[in-house]
């Protein structure tokens, strides 16, 4: 963990300034996501960064738990957090394999632009579907690069030896879709703007 923190807290205060790539997209994976909230939901997002989607969604729900590997990037979330007087998001420095809840504690978990940066995504939907309660959500937006950027399997090992990229996972979509399923989940929505862009999903566990 330590290396990829250092990767990412190199980079924290350039990914904050940096705009999104297809706000519409962004915007009606929010809206998509909302659909499934209830205000005395508990919500795990993983992975959360700098915190946007975190603090977008807070208002709306009763409690997030926001973790993430990288020290400046939680600051940077709880600064922002703080401006705009969120106060119902707890962010910790964690990882999802490190992270530990209760079973069947959660209503929804969020991994979005995540699982392709993990060692085992496999490992991580297991641990997920656990901590959901039955018929609970698990929300994802990944890039899949698999589907037209292979390449990135020979350029990807050396970036990370360099220190220049973080662990870079290639699969396809339905690569995905298989490991979601396998995991235990039913899909219960599924969106990808494009083939160039991240695929959407938003999982439910039986019950």
């Amino acid at each position: 963990m330590d290396q990829a923190a250092k990767f990412w807290d190199r980079i924290a205060n350039y990914y904050s300034k940096q705009a999104i790539g297809d706000e519409a997209a962004y915007q009606k994976k929010l809206q998509v996501t909302r659909q499934y909230f209830l205000p005395d939901m508990e919500l795990l997002e993983f992975g959360c960064g700098t915190g946007s989607t975190a603090i977008t969604h807070a208002p709306h729900v009763k409690h997030i738990q926001a973790i993430d590997i990288s020290p400046k990037m939680l600051a940077i979330a709880q600064d922002k957090a703080d401006a705009n007087k969120i106060n119902n998001i707890t962010f910790q420095r964690a990882s999802i394999d490190d992270f530990n809840v209760p079973a069947e504690s959660l209503d929804i978990v969020l991994g979005l632009s995540i699982l392709h940066l993990l060692e085992n995504k496999e490992a991580v939907m297991a641990r997920v579907y656990k901590m959901l309660k039955p018929g609970g959500l698990f929300v994802t937006s990944t890039t899949c690069l698999g589907e037209n950027m292979k390449y990135m399997g020979l350029i990807a090992p050396i970036g990370k030896f360099l220190g220049l990229m973080p662990l870079l996972r290639i699969f396809t979509g339905k690569e995905l879709t298989d490991s979601i399923g396998q995991a235990g989940f039913r899909i219960d929505y599924q969106w990808q703007p494009s083939k160039k862009q991240a695929l959407f999903v938003v999982a439910k566990k039986p019950g």
